[in-house]
């Protein structure tokens, strides 16, 4: 492997100017880069990430590098990659970068490799690939690793599942698990970006349409309230009995997804789990059906089982759009061959959500550098301080101010024997 592999140099100067564009909607990383220039706090930290390589994630390598941490950037997913952007990464903030959007699965894991070739003390996950391949295959890298950041509820899923097992080598950091990232994130940031991505890929009309939701998480819930606001008909599929009732009382239909396969017209999946869109639906889905997913992994959406109804292979009926004919006639069209709609066929989170997830991860890494010879080897929430502080300077940038408790409320609050 050479320094860095992507896609083409040329692009950097557009990269450049669409990152310095998500910039201006980024402030809480912005400050938290003029304090990490000055002290430094990563100094000497070697840093594997693996990211989606978006104008974002470039602001957030921006500011890892001006805190002094020797970073290697690799994509957490073959389709999320900006190629003007991986450029402008290497060509212009001289970061190593292993990305090319639309890379295949020997390429996607060379690249994985080439991040962990830099032997990190610290890794930062989107899905967890990194830390599971280490785990399984590069275990001779553990004794220098002091720990880890993970980006998403699936790689969070996993790793958790790791320390369950008594498996996982080092601390991981869940930023996920953090207010601002996965209130924020996962509800504004995944139910807009959505939407942009299968308008984009299909340019349907979403008014009228019943719009199933599969999964009434975070991520779920932001869908779902907003193809609502677009007008669709939107039922839930859930597996959780409270967030079931949750989706109820908001207003939803809620139904087993075998009953909503028969009506819908769109279906997007939130949950992280596998085959949540299984065969048996596929069986009874409408002629026309558009099916995509926002989860981290494609396997959400069991496209060998819909091959093996389907004659003969998909057809690329428009960028993004795979459409399967069923031996009975029907066709059904999957969206960025099953993968993250939000970054495949549009550009991901808007920035000003973005700003908030990765200040999350700019500061876990600080925490971890700093705390890591006490933390266990577990998977641990950002410090509610943290999240406290990225919020007040989220508010401060937006012009909003709040109240404070005054000395006699603080004691009102901390006392058993105020009465009423």
């Amino acid at each position: 492997m050479s320094s860095s592999d992507i896609k083409d140099i040329n692009l950097a100067e557009g990269g450049r100017r669409r990152i310095e564009w998500a910039e201006r909607e980024m402030p809480v990383l912005r400050q938290i880069r003029e304090r990490f220039t000055k002290e430094k706090p990563l100094k000497g930290v070697r840093l594997s990430a693996c990211l989606h390589i978006t104008t974002e994630t470039a602001n957030l390598a921006r500011t890892l590098t001006a805190g002094g941490a020797d970073l290697v950037l690799t994509a957490s997913n073959p389709l999320s990659t900006q190629d003007d952007v991986a450029a402008a990464l290497v060509n212009i903030y001289e970061v190593p970068t292993f990305a090319i959007k639309g890379e295949d699965n020997v390429t996607y894991y060379k690249h994985i490799g080439a991040a962990l070739d830099h032997k990190p003390h610290m890794t930062m996950d989107d899905g967890a690939d990194l830390v599971s391949t280490i785990h399984k295959d590069r275990r001779e890298l553990i004794p220098g690793i002091i720990g880890g950041t993970e980006e998403t509820t699936t790689g969070v899923i996993r790793l958790r599942a790791m320390a369950a097992d008594g498996m996982l080598q080092f601390p991981v950091i869940a930023v996920n698990d953090a207010m601002t990232k996965h209130f924020f994130d996962n509800r504004y940031g995944t139910g807009q970006s959505t939407l942009d991505g299968i308008i984009r890929a299909t340019n349907v009309l979403l008014a009228g349409k019943n719009f199933v939701v599969a999964g009434y998480g975070w991520c779920g819930r932001g869908l779902a309230s907003r193809a609502r606001g677009m007008g669709s008909l939107v039922i839930v599929t859930e597996v959780d009995p409270l967030k079931a009732l949750e989706a109820v009382m908001d207003g939803y239909q809620v139904m087993p997804m075998m009953e909503a396969a028969k009506i819908g017209d769109i279906f997007c999946t939130v949950t992280g789990d596998i085959n949540v869109v299984d065969k048996r639906h596929f069986e009874v889905m409408k002629d026309g059906a558009i099916v995509a997913n926002s989860g981290h992994f494609n396997v959400e959406i069991n496209i060998p089982g819909l091959q093996g109804l389907s004659k003969g292979d998909p057809k690329l009926v428009r960028p993004f759009v795979e459409q399967y004919e069923t031996r009975d006639g029907r066709k059904i069209n999957i969206l960025a061959e099953g993968r993250l709609i939000n970054l495949a066929s549009a550009e991901g989170h808007p920035a000003s959500v973005m700003d908030m997830s990765f200040a999350n991860q700019a500061l876990a890494a600080e925490f971890m550098v700093k705390n890591s010879k006490t933390l266990e080897k577990r998977v641990y929430s950002v410090p509610a301080e943290v999240d406290a502080e990225i919020a007040r300077i989220k508010l401060a940038a937006m012009g909003v101010k709040i109240d404070e408790l005054t000395p006699e409320q603080v004691k009102y609050l901390n006392s058993w024997e105020e009465g009423t």
